[in-house]
């Protein structure tokens, strides 16, 4: 990646909370394509990380650049500008139908006959969700919840889609298939993935390469099947080294 030039670049970023420092200095790279994970403990910022790319929470300090270019501080700006986040939580429209749902998520769009395109998309990608389209959101499963949440994200056809802990809350078996899913989003739409995620085997499992967040620090990084077999890692973040 040396001589290529990253979508998505986090510089020296601080977030503070009153008196009390969540960020302290954060320095990431993204580059196209590429599928990125910061993985940390419960409380070490991940969540902040995100909110703060979104203009969802005030910067203390530092830059977050697009192409090179300042990223907005404001989150409607930031969507447009080509971040999109799928939240922490999901926060589907609970009220709306699937369809309406994906529909909100297209506001970025300015050629409206674009959002069919981009439905149908998110239906090839999700075939549940085109079977649901007609229900409303707050009825759907955990996992249904989270593609939607995918999903909606997708259709302002962001260059960058966030994740925040996709995996949270969900059954062992529907994480599976939301990771493999996020594989095939990388894989057929080309899409550059920044994701934060507690379950870190799974985290470096699907993603390219990694960021090791700690107490509002960056401590580690680097290729992710390497960091997988790491044994600080290990003894960290995946309950130990396997006798």
């Amino acid at each position: 990646m040396e001589n290529a030039t990253p979508i998505l670049s986090v510089k020296n970023l601080s977030v503070n909370y009153g008196a009390i420092q969540a960020l302290k200095g954060v320095d990431l790279d993204v580059y196209p394509g590429e599928i990125v994970a910061v993985i940390g403990a419960n409380g070490a910022g991940k969540s902040t990380m995100m909110n703060a790319i979104m203009g969802d929470v005030p910067r203390a300090g530092g830059e977050i650049l697009i192409d090179g270019h300042p990223l907005p501080a404001r989150s409607f700006l930031v969507v447009t500008a080509g971040v999109c986040l799928s939240p922490e939580g999901r926060k589907v429209f609970a009220p709306l139908t699937v369809y309406e749902n994906l529909q909100m998520g297209a506001f970025p769009l300015k050629d409206r006959s674009m959002v069919a395109e981009q439905i149908k998309k998110v239906y090839h990608l999700f075939p549940r969700l085109e079977e649901r389209q007609n229900q409303y959101a707050g009825t759907l499963s955990g996992g249904e919840q989270q593609m939607l949440a995918i999903g909606r994200a997708l259709m302002a056809m962001p260059r960058v889609m966030l994740l925040d802990e996709p995996s949270l809350g969900l059954a062992p078996i529907i994480i599976n298939e939301i990771f493999k899913e996020l594989t095939e989003v990388n894989r057929q739409l080309g899409m550059t993935i920044l994701i934060v995620e507690q379950n870190a085997k799974k985290a470096l499992m699907l993603s390219h390469r990694a960021y090791v967040l700690q107490t509002g620090k960056i401590v580690m990084e680097g290729n992710s099947k390497d960091l997988l077999h790491n044994p600080e890692i290990e003894e960290a973040y995946l309950g130990g080294k396997k006798k």
